[in-house]
């Protein structure tokens, strides 16, 4: 939401008057002065957006702000045109409103059209959050990490680098869509203040790596690329086993951790819907955005969410740290999935960060069934993963 300063008013008076934490002011102005602001600049309120409202007979400001539970002033400020003392029945004036409920809505089919509109509505929401492009898919989509956070602990998150694995997009925007009405209504999540958390923590979130395969799985093939997947599909147009990026790469196979394994032990030799680790290490523009994301940005711990299986894998060749057990009983604690230290596969992201940095970095496989996992799931793997996603932060 959006207000144009008064003689008199500050970020302080903001904070106060809407019941928002100054910080989070600050943060959504970061090009503004917050000892030093003048007449007529605008200034974001996070938390809020304004809708319209007609004056009825009888209307006064005060009675409008009881019954919508706002200060007078808070009217005034964001209609300053307007004559507190000669209300017109019919008119209209704008009422700000507090956002309590999530705007991600993870029933329903979560391509990258569904991810982009969430992201805009979020920013618009939360301008506290910065939004960035780390790269280009093949296909030329943009893909966008969401940072948010203060502190000098590094904590990522990924999802959908499978693309029938979808649902982990929904789960994580709607993970994120949770933490911030958390932070803008100063409500805690099962019990832990979520402030904390954003003071000492940075977050970053890559909430859809394979936006082309994602795409090809739920709206199928586009025009331009037609006849190239359906002849990497083996002639079917059913792509809803297809986890590849739309050159037919699986792009958990493409980072140099013993990728030489890798490649000689998938049954793909060429181009396919899965497991085809491609002609070499991060050929992918996918792959390479998301390795050259973890250089630059020197991350603490990283967590991809895939599905399925209900199991947390957190150890590559000896090579994880200690503290990765500790993190790794906490995640099965607080979501009942098992534990894993080892499996015989290779060549993936957490497998490529824990060599290369020596740092914690998990898998963590949501839901039960067959990819890709109905939605009917979705509640009851948002509430596992949820415990996840804080501990992630917290520890």
């Amino acid at each position: 939401m959006r207000v144009k300063v008064r003689s008199g008013d500050t970020l302080w008076y903001y904070s106060r008057l809407f019941m928002i934490p100054l910080n989070l002011l600050i943060d959504s102005n970061p090009t503004i002065n917050p000892n030093s602001l003048f007449i007529g600049q605008e200034v974001l309120i996070p938390g809020f957006i304004t809708q319209t409202y007609k004056i009825k007979k009888g209307d006064t400001l005060w009675k409008i702000s009881v019954g919508k539970h706002l200060a007078v002033d808070a009217l005034l400020l964001i209609n300053q045109n307007m004559n507190p003392n000669q209300l017109q029945t019919g008119s209209t004036i704008l009422i700000p409103k507090r956002v309590i409920t999530p705007i991600v809505s993870g029933m329903k089919n979560y391509h990258y059209e569904a991810v982009t509109e969430d992201i805009r509505n979020l920013k618009a929401i939360f301008p506290f959050i910065k939004v960035t492009t780390i790269g280009n898919t093949v296909l030329g989509k943009p893909i966008y990490e969401i940072q948010l956070g203060k502190g000098t602990k590094k904590v990522h998150f990924n999802a959908s680098i499978h693309a029938n694995e979808w649902i982990t997009s929904s789960v994580l925007m709607a993970l994120l869509n949770y933490f911030l009405l958390s932070l803008t209504n100063i409500k805690p999540i099962r019990g832990l203040q979520t402030m904390p958390l954003y003071q000492s923590v940075n977050i970053s979130i890559v909430p859809m790596v394979n936006p082309d395969g994602v795409d090809l799985v739920l709206n199928g093939p586009s025009p331009e690329v037609r006849e190239q997947v359906i002849n990497i599909n083996r002639g079917s147009t059913d792509f809803s086993g297809w986890k590849a990026n739309i050159r037919g790469v699986d792009l958990n196979d493409q980072f140099p951790a013993k990728w030489e394994i890798e490649k000689e032990r998938s049954p793909e030799k060429s181009p396919a819907p899965r497991d085809y680790p491609g002609t070499a290490p991060l050929t992918e523009p996918e792959a390479i955005a998301m390795a050259d994301l973890a250089k630059n940005r020197q991350f603490n711990r990283v967590l991809a969410f895939h599905t399925q299986g209900e199991e947390i894998y957190w150890g590559y060749e000896g090579l994880e740290p200690p503290e990765s057990r500790a993190l790794a009983e906490e995640f099965s604690r607080v979501s009942g999935y098992k534990s894993v230290q080892y499996i015989y596969s290779f060549a993936g992201f957490k497998d490529w960060f824990i060599k290369e940095f020596r740092k914690p970095g998990f898998t963590i496989e949501m839901g039960k069934g067959i990819n890709p996992l109905p939605l009917s799931q979705f509640d009851e793997i948002f509430e596992e993963v949820l415990g996840i996603y804080l501990a992630a932060l917290y520890m």
